[in-house]
């Protein structure tokens, strides 16, 4: 299956999925590099297509992905926001991050933030920003931390 195909076929499979949540909504699709966007605009259903702390939304994309992988799919990285969730998610989490930047740089101290590794990835960039300030991970899988510290000079 080419791309064009695999952007169609991500975009059809995630629409019937929703479909079987009682809801006809149109999907919108765009790619970015090799990572297949996809977009549900705003319904009724969004709380249980997002799910508690995006469980749902994080679900929808995983199984998106592997049917991809499954039909040998030229793009298989899938990317899927439910009533820009996830556009809003990062600026809170970039807002947080700049507070924690802002504690770091008052105090001294290093800040842990415990957090997946999407809003470390969010933290890592808002971070690039500061010229007087580094992050870095640490540990091993549900135990990876973010750490938030004050170059050395």
């Amino acid at each position: 299956m080419n791309e064009e195909q695999s952007v169609e076929f991500a975009r059809k499979f995630l629409q019937d999925i929703i479909s079987f949540f009682g809801e006809n909504i149109d999907v919108t699709v765009e790619t970015e590099g090799d990572v297949i966007e996809l977009y549900v605009e705003s319904s009724d259903s969004n709380s249980i297509l997002i799910g508690r702390n995006a469980e749902t939304l994080r679900s929808l994309q995983y199984i998106v992905s592997t049917a991809l992988r499954n039909q040998d799919a030229a793009l298989t990285r899938v990317n899927v926001d439910i009533a820009d969730y996830k556009k809003q998610r990062e600026e809170k989490i970039a807002e947080k991050a700049r507070g924690w930047i802002e504690g770091v740089r008052a105090t001294g101290d290093s800040y842990i933030a415990r957090i997946n590794a999407a809003d470390r990835r969010i933290v890592h960039h808002v971070a690039a920003e500061y010229e007087d300030i580094e992050t870095f991970s640490e540990g091993e899988g549900r135990d990876r931390h973010l750490i938030i510290a004050q170059k050395s000079s």
